[in-house]
């Protein structure tokens, strides 16, 4: 009986565990997804002020009975507001002005390649965390990645893409805000909720008064596509996906499938908006994918150590 019960609790922990792997490669693409829906709508006729109102007034709509019915959070919480307006607003208003301005396939190389790096060492400034060698030796990797991605830029046009700048400031921005979730023991639903409604609430009355818009000039299926993917997809429905992923399958077998993103996203951008492979972009996709996967990996130690990881 006792090898019976044991049989069955293993089969069951394999299934779970096929399970997470699922829920994390589902992460995985729309996350991919994100940066390649993002592209098209900065290069349509929405401008970048429409992507954002339409992705926070979805979000906002459908989390409205969730917050009602089942969890209402406190949405006058200031260390809320604060880590809501950074990893909302400030997120929102330099990653969709980037993919004005830059290729998808320079944003699947710098957003998710700087944002394990500054998280970490953010995390190290604000929060004394202490870190493992792979950790800094996938800082290292991605690093010669991005500085080689930007020299031969440097290199060809003299000057810097000002939606590279904007990438980074994003992957800053929402890695301030990972810290501080951790710091201030933030909730995922608090998080969420709090994503949606502050930044609507600060934004769209701004939007709406002073702000250019283009929005009228859209056809229904541009504005579907971003209200679908930004506003439901990509805030919701990949953070369900995540947190069911860590859960059932650990934060570092999480984060190292998260390395498979820049690549993913990387390949696609090309094929579908056409943007030049260059060998230094080639190079760069690489590195950031195997510098995430070394940051997130256990190739250093044996066993599994509980670590505060981040998503789009």
């Amino acid at each position: 009986m006792k090898g019976a019960a044991n049989h069955l609790q293993a089969k069951t922990a394999d299934h779970g565990s096929i399970n997470g792997y699922w829920y994390g490669l589902a992460a995985v693409a729309i996350w991919s997804g994100f940066i390649l829906v993002s592209r098209y709508g900065g290069v349509g006729p929405l401008m970048a002020n429409d992507v954002i109102a339409i992705r926070y007034v979805t979000c906002s709509l459908v989390l409205l009975p969730i917050w009602w019915f089942r969890h209402r959070i406190n949405l006058l919480n200031v260390k809320l507001i604060v880590a809501c307006l950074i990893g909302g607003l400030a997120y929102a208003l330099c990653a969709f002005r980037g993919f004005e301005r830059a290729p998808a396939s320079h944003a699947a190389v710098l957003m998710p390649g700087t944002l394990p790096m500054i998280t970490i060492i953010l995390a190290s400034i604000i929060n004394r965390e202490k870190h493992r060698a792979n950790k800094w030796l996938g800082v290292a990797v991605m690093s010669l990645g991005i500085c080689g991605l930007i020299w031969s830029e440097l290199a060809s046009t003299q000057a810097i893409n000002p939606g590279h700048g904007l990438f980074v400031s994003a992957a800053f921005c929402w890695a301030l805000l990972s810290v501080l979730v951790h710091r201030w023991h933030l909730s995922p639903w608090e998080v969420t909720i709090g994503l949606a409604f502050i930044t609507s609430i600060v934004y769209l009355p701004a939007y709406l008064l002073f702000l250019p818009k283009n929005i009228a000039n859209a056809s229904w299926m541009d504005i579907g596509l971003q209200a679908l993917y930004q506003g439901v997809l990509a805030t919701v429905v990949q953070m369900v996906l995540y947190m069911n992923a860590v859960r059932t399958i650990g934060p570092s077998s999480m984060g190292s499938l998260m390395a498979i993103v820049p690549v993913l996203a990387g390949v696609l951008a090309i094929l579908l908006f056409d943007e030049a492979l260059t060998e230094p972009l080639m190079l760069a996709l690489i590195l950031v994918s195997l510098g995430s996967w070394f940051a997130h990996g256990q190739i250093f130690n044996r066993k599994r150590t509980t670590e505060c990881l981040t998503s789009t």
